[in-house]
């Protein structure tokens, strides 16, 4: 435990400790709540291809985050007003000032990836063909949190479980067995790495053996950092770094069976999940919706923000207005953001090479405190 606080204070004392970027012309904003947030404020005429977008498509998606409390809390009355708005344009235009986020150091380019929701195979019994268990949250799954004690630490969380009256780290994959699990199975699937698939997209369907389908999303984690397996991949040379992709993962534990505990337990990560009663949604319980819903970074981002992003996906240029309605363990950074592309093979495909170099604004209301 003392380790822990220690490490979090040596990272927090690094933090604060970091150069500050050049001051810039612009007007600058920082929000109240993510001191390391760096807005520009800018003109949509700046936004590229602005004139192109599908206005009435950027109002709905913004109508429907705010079904969230997260939204209504950032935007308050607009989301009123949005829904009484009779020309889209307009009402963005006239409403929202975008202001493009950069990074402490100044930066203004970041990356795009995707994910997509899963299909798996499963069954309510374990049999010899399904054998590897989704977990629900255990039980015996402590979470620490000491922000009423330590307000720099309210992003952070504390996970382990007790052993004695001593807290440890909860158990790592590779130490996941189910004789040490003190949580329900939802049920069983027939392949070990569509699972951990499953717990990197976050949220996915289960078809079972008697043809219904549930749905699986996220609930909660191990507490121990996610590493990707891509760099095991790379560090072992069994991969190149510009060959690293969903799709050649895959095809190299397909082809290297007897690795695949090897390479899995690199991430001692692990994902633990809730029976939902609809398909893929994201931190705000929000269904997601194909390249409009991004998951980002809360500590740079706020759950619930409209934002406005340009990157290239499928070698096409793609500006367009997203809502910030998910996150994400390997989503770290102001400028880093996961699109939601759907469910089935074209969207796994898509999600699976998505790598893109990445612009974001947010919009914010006009009213939205500047600070010089």
């Amino acid at each position: 435990m003392k380790h822990i606080i220690y490490f979090l204070f040596i990272l927090l004392l690094i933090s604060g400790c970091s150069k500050e970027p050049e001051p810039q012309k612009e007007a600058k904003v920082l929000f109240d709540d993510l001191p390391k947030t760096h807005l520009l404020k800018t003109d949509f005429d700046q936004l590229p291809n602005w004139n192109e977008e599908d206005y009435a498509l950027a109002l709905e998606s913004f109508i429907n985050n705010c079904r969230s409390t997260k939204t209504q809390n950032i935007y308050q009355e607009l989301c009123i007003r949005a829904v009484e708005s009779q020309n889209p344009k307009i009402f963005l235009q006239s409403e929202f000032i975008p202001y493009e986020i950069k990074t402490e150091n100044g930066e203004e380019q970041g990356l795009l990836t995707g994910y997509y929701e899963p299909q798996l195979n499963g069954s309510l019994v374990k049999t010899s063909t399904f054998k590897y268990p989704i977990y629900e949250t255990p039980d015996d799954l402590i979470i620490v949190d000491l922000s009423s004690i330590y307000p720099d630490l309210k992003n952070y969380r504390l996970r382990g479980r007790l052993e004695g009256n001593k807290l440890v780290p909860y158990y790592t994959r590779k130490e996941t067995k189910s004789e040490h699990m003190n949580a329900r199975v939802i049920c069983y699937t027939d392949s070990k790495l569509d699972l951990f698939f499953l717990e990197i997209q976050g949220s996915g369907r289960v078809t079972l053996t008697n043809g219904d389908t549930i749905f699986v999303g996220y609930a909660n984690q191990n507490g121990h950092r996610y590493r990707a397996i891509g760099r095991y991949l790379v560090k072992i040379n069994a991969l190149k770094i510009e060959e690293v992709s969903l799709q050649s993962i895959r095809a190299w534990l397909v082809k290297h069976p007897q690795r695949m505990d090897e390479v899995l337990n690199y991430n001692d990560s692990v994902v633990y999940f809730k029976e939902k009663k609809k398909s893929a949604s994201g931190a705000l319980g929000l269904c997601l919706t194909p390249t409009r819903s991004i998951a980002v970074d809360r500590q740079y981002i706020p759950l619930g923000s409209m934002l406005y992003l340009s990157a290239d996906i499928k070698n096409k240029s793609v500006s367009k207005v997203v809502v910030a309605q998910d996150t994400g363990g390997a989503i770290k950074g102001a400028i880093r953001a996961d699109m939601f592309l759907g469910y089935g093979n074209e969207a796994r495909e898509t999600a699976g090479e998505l790598k893109s170099p990445l612009k974001l604004w947010i919009f914010l209301p006009k009213n939205k405190k500047e600070l010089m």
